[in-house]
Formats: structure tokens, C-alpha cells, sequence
């Protein structure tokens, strides 16, 4: 017979309760709303996805109508670049009228804002529509092992997979050894995004969980005594994979949409996507051939939400929270979610919110780091 789980079931369904206790009054927002009206919101965001971009001019148009508020898309190929503008602000004192109102950020980069008491504290409670996010089923309490603490707003899912051109591999599920298989019998037809591309670096944490048998290690924050033991196997292994791949090795592409974009050249055979229905929306839009198929690592795929956050010295904080509540309305994660569209995963609840992938839990966030700079230390000297 099954057992009830009491305390589980009462630790998922906290933080969904805490919200509905906290989140404002229709009051307050009246009064957000109004301060909000005329604002533009200077929005920081990787710019390198032409359906994300499409996207974001949807819901700019979408927030002027209904709210009186721009939303400008300052398109960034690494949000660590607008972090570094928050650090140089935060050490010359300013701490007001800063040029960024809004952020997408998980990961190593909420890390070090967090660190750094660079964020507005208590957004998540902000925002009315938080009391619809999914706390229940989705881990969005946590950012790579790091508290969310309110300082930022789940926006969307993303699941690492491979998009492969037909019968690269038998089955959907795969593993590191058969990746190298792959590239041994069709040398030049794989490559991956240049680590510090998330893409790239997702990619290394995926065969470095698949080559330790998810060190436990691996959700802990990266000691040396950690690094020196567990990262030996994931070079070993690279340095029999890049002779084999585009270029031997020695060119990589400098962002996701490129390599995808190969792909869809046949320059390569396989590419790599954080986002599960991407398959399905680029070959909706002929941007991929039919004969591709989806595949992820046997140990799961890499799974983690990505985020919204305000920082501290924002200039327009009460316009960038309208821009938030409107962006985790069901209207415009139905958009986000409708492959024609974006595709990208819901954190709200759907008609039609897709299927996700099965799931492995992200990175400790300082092992971000410590892949990207190891590896740009050991292939790109």
C-alpha cells in the first residue's frame, strides 16, 4: 500500500502557500501601476535566438497597450556582461538611475548578484500572478543549489537535450560513451557551443555526471579537493572527442544558434538545445529538417528554470514589475510555451503546457565557473 509522505508533501506545497500569504494587495498594485504608466524598462537578455527576440517584441507591444509601459530588449550574448555593469555601479556608490531595470539570470550569474546584495529584495512577492507559479511541481525555489530567497521570478524551463539528424543514435536516451561512438564513425559531424556559451557549458556538466555517476559531489559547492578528483575524467574524455569533431577540434561555434544553424546546413549531424521543444518549433518553422529527432543523457537531462530579477539600483523598478506579472500571465506563457511562437516550457499552469523530458538536478552554480575557466584554460591557450 502507498505510503503519504506528510513532511514532502508539506515542503512542496510551502512555498506555494507562503506566496499566497504574502503576495500583495490589490491596493498596492493599483499604485505599481500607476507609477509603472510612461516608464520604458531597459531589459537585459541574451539576444541570440531570433524566436526569443520575436518574442519579446510581442509582449513590448503587448505591455504599451494594456499597461502603458515599453519593454527595450538590450540584447546581451552573456548576461555576465550586465552583471560586471551592476558590480562597477555597486563599487562607484550608484545606487539609483541605473541603466538596468530587468534581468534574465539563473545560475552562476544570480549567484554572485545574490552574493553581492545586487538585487531588489522581495519581487517574487511583488507581483500578483506569483501566487499561479507551479511551486508544487516545479523546482523553482531553488537556482543551481542557491535559495531564490524572492529575489527573482521563474519565467520559463529549461531541459538540456541533443538534436540529432535521423538514426544517429537507436534510442532517445544516450550516454557519453555512445556519444564518442558517434563522433569516432562520423568524424567533423558533431561539435558544441564555446564554453562560457551555456549551451557548451551544460554540455560538459552533462558528461561530467554521465562519467562520475552523479557524484554527489557535483550539488555541493566545487572544492579543489572535488575539482582535483572529478574533473581528470571529464579532459580524458574531451581529448578524445575533439580530435574527432568539426574542424578537429580547434573551431567551436560561438553561441547555440550557431551550431544550430549548422545543423540545419548539415554541416553537422547533431546540435545541443536547453530547451525541450525547440525541435518541434524550428522544424515547425521549416528551420530544421523533418529527420530530426530529440535524444538526452541516460542520467537525465539537465533541468533548471531561468529567472527574472530587478536590480537594486534600477531606475524604472515599478514599470520592470509590470513587465514581470505580465510575463508570468497565463496569456504570455501560453505564447512562450505555443512551439509557433517560442516553445519554451510554462511555470504556470497550461491547456497545453507540454511534456517535459526526464530530469536531472542542476549543478552547485560554482561549478559553472569552474568548468568554464578550466576548460578555456586547457583548449583555448
Amino acid at each position: 500500500m502507498y505510503k503519504f509522505n506528510l513532511t514532502s508533501i508539506f515542503k512542496r506545497l510551502l512555498p506555494a502557500l507562503w506566496l499566497l500569504a504574502n503576495t500583495c494587495t490589490a491596493a498596492d498594485w493599483s499604485e505599481v501601476q500607476a507609477e509603472a504608466r510612461g516608464d520604458t524598462v531597459y531589459f537585459y537578455a541574451w539576444g541570440g535566438s531570433d524566436d526569443v527576440n520575436r518574442y519579446l517584441r510581442w509582449a513590448d507591444g503587448e505591455l504599451n497597450r494594456r499597461y502603458g509601459v515599453r519593454l527595450k530588449h538590450v540584447k546581451v550574448p552573456d548576461i555576465a556582461q550586465a552583471v560586471q555593469r551592476l558590480q562597477v555601479d555597486a563599487q562607484a556608490g550608484r545606487l539609483d538611475g541605473g541603466a538596468i531595470d530587468l534581468l534574465w539570470v539563473n545560475g552562476e550569474n544570480f549567484h554572485v548578484l545574490k552574493r553581492d546584495n545586487l538585487l531588489l529584495p522581495d519581487v517574487l512577492t511583488a507581483v500578483p500572478n506569483s501566487a499561479d507559479l507551479l511551486h508544487d511541481k516545479l523546482p523553482l525555489a531553488s537556482d543551481f543549489g542557491v535559495p531564490v530567497d524572492g529575489l527573482e521570478v521563474p519565467w520559463g524551463i529549461g531541459q538540456f537535450n541533443l538534436i540529432a539528424r535521423d538514426n544517429s543514435f537507436a534510442d532517445a536516451a544516450i550516454n557519453a560513451a555512445q556519444l564518442l561512438d558517434f563522433a569516432k564513425q562520423n568524424p567533423g559531424k558533431l561539435s558544441y557551443p564555446k564554453p562560457p556559451d551555456f549551451i557548451g557549458t551544460t554540455l560538459l556538466k552533462s558528461l561530467l555526471l554521465d562519467l562520475t555517476d552523479s557524484d554527489p559531489r557535483l550539488y555541493q559547492p566545487a572544492s579543489e579537493t572535488a575539482m582535483a578528483q572529478l574533473l581528470p575524467v571529464l579532459w580524458q574524455y574531451l581529448d578524445k572527442l575533439h580530435p574527432m569533431l568539426w574542424e578537429g577540434g580547434t573551431v567551436f561555434a560561438q553561441s547555440s544558434a550557431q551550431q544550430l544553424q549548422w545543423l540545419a546546413d548539415a554541416k553537422l549531424s547533431v546540435a545541443f538545445s536547453f530547451n525541450p521543444q525547440e525541435l518541434a518549433a524550428k522544424v515547425e518553422a521549416s528551420r530544421l529538417p523533418r529527420n530530426v529527432q530529440q535524444h538526452y543523457f541516460s542520467v537525465g537531462a539537465i533541468t533548471n528554470s531561468h529567472y527574472l530579477a530587478i536590480p537594486r539600483n534600477a531606475s524604472h523598478s515599478a514599470a520592470a514589475k509590470v513587465a514581470i506579472n505580465f510575463l508570468i500571465s497565463e496569456k504570455a506563457q501560453q505564447r512562450k510555451a505555443d512551439t509557433a511562437y517560442w516553445g519554451d516550457p510554462a511555470v504556470v499552469d497550461l491547456p497545453e503546457g507540454g511534456t517535459l523530458l526526464p530530469s536531472a538536478t542542476e549543478l552547485h552554480a560554482s561549478w559553472q565557473n569552474a568548468l568554464e575557466q578550466r576548460w578555456l584554460q586547457r583548449y583555448q591557450r
